[in-house]
């Protein structure tokens, strides 16, 4: 996509999508948000994971309504480049993280997001505003695995008491992740590490929460998951518990206000405030709010997943860059052909 000096860009239709023209105040944007009167949120989560969030937006300001929906995130991307073809965007905020950071970074409005209250530190590449984490995890049945048992390092999981199908992993090879950004691991290791775990037949799953419900179920003693589907499920009483093996990822997702937002000024509004403080104590509820990208736990506070990584003695990393994700889009492929699981 090529930024005209005007600020608008020109997809390869020629179809004209415009920045927004927002003002440079909170005071103004508010004002103009509540003359929008709705703003269209799309993210890949079920919308009573971000309800909390939606109340105190919604009480806080009356006269913008959130209409959310739960989109998955490679079919937000395809979704918003056939729009900004067209020049005929629906979605107001949309989410990033993964393999989807490169093209959302491209398709993000460039907001002046410090005009709003949003500090650089959560900023990424500009225009992507960081909201939460849900760090990668190694999950194991308590009623299966003996304390003494349980696995501590990557190599240990290589022991053959956990071959044939005892191991729930994501084919996608993205739980792969902390040896592409380890340079003291790195992805020749990470490749002939996941070639000895292919020979222990894991069973594979297409998704993190598909190589979650067998461990909650105990077809599988241990897998690969994310830490909110643990502790979500842990809430509702499943034997199940973080594995203290490192490291892995904080797993990084954004927001940002796609260019030719129908609603930019109710977009930034929304996007700023969830941002705050506020709203972050509202999505820690629900496993969904921000963490400190690189191993820290001087003050776990009232978050779960930051307490629940620091009780388990987790290290994690950030992806701190956007080669850093540009490296992971040409490493999974090669990380899936090592696991046998690049089948078409």
């Amino acid at each position: 996509m090529t930024v005209l000096a005007t600020g608008a860009a020109l997809t390869g239709c020629g179809a004209r999508v415009e920045s927004a023209d927002l003002p440079s105040s909170m005071n103004a944007l508010v004002k103009q948000a509540a003359k929008e009167g709705e703003v269209e949120w799309s993210v890949p989560k079920p919308q009573q994971q971000m309800q909390p969030a939606i109340d105190l937006f919604e009480k806080k300001y009356p006269g913008v309504k959130v209409k959310y929906s739960n989109t998955k995130a490679p079919d937000q991307v395809s979704q918003l480049r056939m729009e900004q073809a067209a020049g005929k965007v629906s979605v107001d905020v949309a989410a990033a993280g993964g393999l989807t950071v490169v093209p959302s970074e491209d398709m993000a409005d460039d907001i002046d997001w410090s005009a709003y209250g949003i500090g650089r530190k959560n900023l990424f590449a500009r225009k992507l505003v960081y909201i939460w984490a849900v760090p990668k995890v190694w999950a194991y049945n308590t009623e299966k695995v003996k304390p003494a048992d349980v696995p501590k390092s990557w190599d240990d999981l290589l022991d053959p008491k956990w071959s044939g199908g005892k191991v729930s992993a994501e084919s996608r090879a993205s739980f792969l992740t902390p040896w592409a950004l380890d340079s003291s691991m790195g992805q020749a290791k990470a490749l002939a590490w996941a070639k000895k775990f292919a020979e222990q037949r894991p069973h594979y799953a297409p998704n993190t929460t598909q190589t979650e419900a067998p461990i909650e179920s105990g077809e599988v003693s241990l897998g690969t998951s994310l830490i909110n589907l643990v502790l979500e499920a842990k809430k509702h009483g499943s034997p199940v518990e973080v594995a203290p093996l490192s490291p892995t990822n904080a797993n990084e997702s954004y927001l940002y206000v796609p260019k030719g937002a129908p609603h930019p000024a109710a977009a930034a509004l929304l996007t700023s405030f969830l941002s705050s403080d506020a709203a972050q104590k509202a999505l820690a509820k629900t496993y969904n709010s921000r963490i400190p990208v690189g191993t820290d736990c001087s003050d776990p506070g009232e978050t779960p997943v930051l307490q629940a990584i620091c009780e388990a003695h987790l290290k994690w990393y950030p992806t701190a860059t956007l080669d850093d994700y540009n490296r992971l889009t040409s490493f999974f492929p090669e990380g899936e052909k090592a696991l046998g699981t690049n089948v078409v």
